[in-house]
C-alpha cells in the first residue's frame, strides 16, 4: 500500500510535491560520488610522479576510498532511517566538498590517503541515501522513470571518470580532478537546503498519522539502537574480502597475505549470519533475502554486472594507450561512447520498467552486456578504432537496459522503513562487484606482463614494445571472463520472480 497518497487526515508530503527538484539534487551528489570512485585511475601516474608515491601508497590511495565506502554503506543506511535521509545526504555532500579541497592541495601521499578516507565517508552517506530519497518522493507509477534518471547519474559518474580524468589531467593537472567537484557540491547544498525543513515536517506528519506498522521511517527505527556488534562484524568481513583483492597485484594471488584474509572472510560471513539471525534489530535484516527472491537475485545480478563491466573502461584505456599507442586525450574521447549511449537509453529503460516489469529487461541487458565484452575479447592489437567504438556502444546499451529495471526491482521489493538498508545493500553489492572486476580482470589482463604488470595498469609504467602484445593477449582473456560474469548475471535475472514490486 502506498502511504504517500492523500487521506482525510493526511496531507500530501512536501517532498512528493517537489519530487522533480528532489530528484535533481539527489542525483548530483550520487554523480559526484560515483565520479570520485573512477576518475582517479587515469590520474594516478601523474599523482605518483608529483608526490613520489610508492606502489603500495598508490594502492592505498584507491583502496582507502573503496574500503571505507563499502564498510559504511549498510550502517549508514540504518542511521539515515533514524535521522532522515536528506539530512544524512547533505552531510555527505558537505564532506565531499571539504575533503575534495584537502585532496587537491595534498603535498604528501599520506595527506592524500587521509583525504580519500573522508571522501569515502561522504560518498557512503550520499550513495546510501540518494536512492532512498528518490524512492520515497515518487509514487509507484513514476518511480521507474525517476530511478532511471538517478541511476543514469550514477552510471555516468562511474563511466565518465576515466575519459574526463584524462582530459583534465592533460590540460589542467591532477589537482583539478578534485577541485572541479567543490563548486558543484556547494551549489547542491545551497539549492536543496530548504528541503531539510520539508523532510522534517513530512516525518512528523507521517509519525502522527500513518498506521503503527507502516510509519514513514518505521516504528522500529525510532525506538531501537544500531546493532554495533553486527556493524563491526560486517566491517571486518568486507575488509577481509576487499583488502586482498585490491592488493593482489602487489602481494600475488598464491601468497599467505592474500589467501589468509579471504579465508577469514568466509569464516566471518558464517559468524555474521549466525549472530544476525539471533539479533532482535540486526544491522542487516537477512530476512530480506529469504522472503524476497526478487531482492536476493537482483542484488546478486548487480554484483555480477559490476564484476563484468566496471573494470572494462579502465583496462580498455590501458589497451588503447599501451597497446595501440593512443594519447590519453584520444583514449578518453573513444571511451566517451559508452556513457553517451547510456545517457540516451537509461531514461527509456526506466519508463519501460514501469510498464513491462523488470525481469525481462534486466535479463536482456545482461545478454547485451555479454555481447559487448565478447566483442572486446575478439579485438586484436591492430584493430581499427571503430571496432572498439562499436563494442563500447554495445556495452553501454546493455548496461543501460539492465541497470534501472534491476535497481527499481530492488527498491520496490522492500517496505518503506527498509529503503535506507536496501539502498545501502545495493551499493555494497555494486562496490563488491567493482572490487572483483578490478582484481580479477586486472590480474588476468596483467598476467602475461610479469612482475611489473600491476605497475603498468596502476602507475602507467612503460610496458615496453615487446610487452604490448602480451598485454593485448591478457586483455582479451579478461574480457572473456567479463563475458562469463555477464552471462551468469543474465541467468540470475532470468530465474527470479516476475511479479510486480509489492508497495
Amino acid at each position: 500500500m502506498d502511504h504517500t497518497a492523500n487521506t482525510p487526515s493526511q496531507r500530501t508530503p512536501e517532498l512528493n510535491q517537489r519530487r522533480w527538484r528532489v530528484l535533481v539534487i539527489a542525483s548530483i551528489g550520487v554523480f559526484l560520488a560515483a565520479l570520485d570512485s573512477s576518475i582517479l585511475a587515469v590520474a594516478l601516474p601523474s599523482i605518483s610522479s608529483d608526490l613520489h608515491l610508492t606502489f603500495s601508497q598508490a594502492l592505498w590511495v584507491q583502496a582507502s576510498y573503496i574500503l571505507v565506502v563499502t564498510v559504511l554503506l549498510i550502517p549508514t543506511g540504518r542511521w539515515a532511517e533514524r535521522r532522515g535521509h536528506l539530512h544524512i545526504y547533505f552531510l555527505g555532500v558537505l564532506l565531499f566538498g571539504v575533503f575534495s579541497l584537502m585532496a587537491a592541495f595534498s603535498f604528501t601521499g599520506l595527506v592524500l590517503i587521509a583525504a580519500r578516507v573522508f571522501l569515502g565517508v561522504g560518498s557512503a552517506l550520499v550513495l546510501t541515501t540518494s536512492a532512498a530519497i528518490v524512492t520515497a518522493a515518487f509514487p509507484l507509477g513514476e518511480r521507474g522513470r525517476a530511478l532511471g534518471l538517478n541511476m543514469m547519474a550514477l552510471t555516468l559518474g562511474m563511466t565518465l571518470g576515466p575519459p574526463v580524468g584524462g582530459l583534465v589531467v592533460t590540460h589542467l593537472g591532477w589537482p583539478w580532478i578534485f577541485l572541479i567537484k567543490v563548486p558543484i557540491a556547494a551549489a547542491t547544498l545551497l539549492a536543496g537546503w530548504d528541503l531539510l525543513g520539508a523532510e522534517r515536517r513530512d516525518r512528523a506528519a507521517a509519525g502522527a498519522y500513518a498506521p503503527p506498522n507502516h510509519r514513514f521511517e518505521g516504528a522500529r527505527a525510532e525506538g531501537s539502537r544500531i546493532d554495533i556488534r553486527g556493524a563491526a562484524l560486517l566491517g571486518m568481513l568486507l575488509a577481509a574480502f576487499f583488502v586482498p583483492l585490491i592488493f593482489s597485484p602487489l602481494w600475488g594471488w598464491n601468497t599467505v597475505r592474500t589467501i589468509a584474509p579471504l579465508a577469514g572472510a568466509v569464516v566471518l560471513a558464517v559468524v555474521f549470519v549466525l549472530v544476525e539471525d539471533r539479533t532482535r534489530d540486526p544491522i542487516l535484516d537477512l530476512g530480506l533475502f529469504r522472503q524476497s527472491r526478487v531482492f536476493a537475485a537482483a542484488n546478486a545480478a548487480s554484483l555480477l554486472y559490476n564484476a563484468a563491466a566496471y573494470g572494462v573502461t579502465i583496462f580498455t584505456a590501458v589497451f588503447l594507450e599501451v597497446v595501440q599507442g593512443k594519447s590519453a586525450q584520444v583514449a578518453g574521447l573513444v571511451l566517451l561512447v559508452q556513457p553517451g549511449v547510456m545517457t540516451l537509453i537509461t531514461p527509456i529503460a526506466g519508463r519501460l520498467s514501469d510498464r513491462l516489469g523488470s525481469r525481462g529487461l534486466s535479463t536482456l541487458g545482461m545478454v547485451v552486456t555479454a555481447a559487448g565484452t565478447g566483442q572486446l575479447g575478439l579485438i586484436s592489437a591492430s584493430a581499427p578504432t571503430w571496432r572498439v567504438v562499436a563494442a563500447l556502444a554495445t556495452l553501454g546499451l546493455g548496461l543501460a537496459i539492465f541497470s534501472t529495471p534491476n535497481f527499481s526491482a530492488i527498491m520496490g521489493s522492500v517496505d518503506r522503513s527498509e529503503l535506507g538498508v536496501a539502498s545501502g545493500l545495493f551499493a555494497t553489492a555494486r562496490f563488491c562487484g567493482m572490487g572483483v572486476s578490478i582484481a580479477v580482470l586486472g590480474a588476468i589482463a596483467a598476467s602475461k606482463l610479469g612482475r611489473e604488470g600491476g605497475r603498468v595498469i596502476l602507475l602507467g609504467a612503460s610496458a615496453g614494445v615487446g610487452n604490448a602484445q602480451a598485454f593485448a593477449a591478457g586483455y582479451r582473456e579478461a574480457m572473456f571472463v567479463g563475458t562469463a560474469f555477464a552471462v551468469a548475471g543474465a541467468l540470475v535475472s532470468l530465474v527470479r520472480e516476475a511479479t510486480p514490486p509489492r508497495r
